[in-house]
């Protein structure tokens, strides 16, 4: 891939709140990015776009491909049209930010590495929450050894209330397996790099007006002899752990969402600072005590995009884990349907 030798100039697929409080507002505060643009077919926020972004915009992703200026095309669109924008914007010679899940299925996705492949263009999927504090925190007690051989991880990420608009309808890829447990997945497997050895999905669907799921609950074995457990639900009006792990030699347990997207949606995420009241707590045979949580950084994730494109650096999020990803959706999505555990397609 050749390096570009000019600040990478960026354009935003969709101006709804993620387009907008997420991408849109990082893209800026990166030094050596430039907000070239965002595409939105309705005519008031293409407005609002000139106005608040003060930067170009499209009334459709062609119009932004036909633009020899732009050099990245970043998806904050419904899941379900991922893989066809983002394999037209590799086609037409730009690179692209998907933001996740990637796309629906595996099919999808290796469509969309052919794409990146065949064009020699960057192609990588936004796991921010790679960055969340807490994350970082389980993923040093891991390397440091403070947990013994982590034998068994859960993680919940739960709320109350089945979501409106496309997030509500599975057709355009909504819902909380694909939009949270994509998340966890990406952590996970973060976390236990070793193959996976069988998924299983089991979902409520417990509200009629909407047709996607309203629990969600996935165990993924691996060949260590590991379990990792997804518990993604909307019927939660009171919280699990978001994060509970188990080894041989501790047991570490946290409550709490990792603060920035609220600092974010403020517009000031680098004012996110996480009370000592959600700080975790190791416990082993000896006794107890509170781990503080590190810091998280999303902006890391779009100087990373900077680095890739300018310097060579390696992407934070490859093609090689964004399809184990998938691979283990799709798994998710088959045991579903069978009512029986699936091993993932390689």
């Amino acid at each position: 891939m050749t390096r570009l030798d000019h600040a990478p100039r960026v354009v935003v697929v969709g101006y709804g709140r993620w387009g907008r409080y997420c991408h849109c507002y990082l893209v800026r505060g990166t030094a050596g990015l430039t907000l070239h643009g965002v595409v939105s077919a309705d005519p008031a926020k293409r407005e609002a776009i000139r106005a608040e972004q003060q930067c170009r915009a499209y009334a459709s992703l062609d119009e932004a491909l036909r633009d020899d200026a732009v050099d990245v095309i970043v998806l904050a669109t419904p899941n379900a049209v991922h893989a066809s924008q983002a394999v037209a914007a590799l086609d037409a010679g730009k690179h692209v930010v998907t933001d996740k899940v990637m796309c629906l299925n595996l099919p999808e996705c290796d469509r969309m590495i052919a794409a990146a492949t065949r064009n020699d263009r960057l192609l990588t999927v936004f796991q921010n929450r790679r960055l969340d504090g807490d994350f970082l925190t389980v993923r040093k007690l891991i390397q440091d050894g403070d947990l013994g051989d982590v034998r068994w991880l859960e993680m919940a990420w739960q709320g109350f209330g089945i979501w409106g608009g496309w997030r509500g309808q599975s057709g355009m890829g909504g819902g909380r397996i694909y939009d949270l447990g994509a998340h966890l997945l990406d952590q996970i497997l973060l976390l236990f790099p070793e193959e996976v050895t069988g998924v299983y999905c089991r979902t409520h669907h417990d509200a009629p007006e909407r047709d996607v799921e309203s629990e969600g609950f996935l165990v993924v074995t691996f060949g260590s002899g590991r379990t990792a457990v997804v518990d993604v639900s909307s019927l939660a009006a009171i919280q699990k752990p978001r994060f509970y792990v188990r080894g041989t030699g501790a047991t570490f347990c946290k409550y709490g969402l990792d603060p920035q997207e609220k600092a974010m949606m403020a517009g000031a995420i680098d004012s996110a600072v996480e009370p000592e009241s959600q700080y975790g707590v190791l416990r082993t045979k000896d006794g107890e005590r509170t781990i503080a949580t590190l810091p998280g950084r999303w902006r890391s994730y779009h100087e990373n995009l900077r680095d890739v494109l300018t310097l060579g650096a390696e992407p934070l999020v490859t093609l090689s884990q964004a399809r184990r990803v998938m691979a283990v959706i799709d798994a998710a999505k088959r045991s579903g349907l069978l009512a029986q555990v699936v091993r993932p397609e390689r």
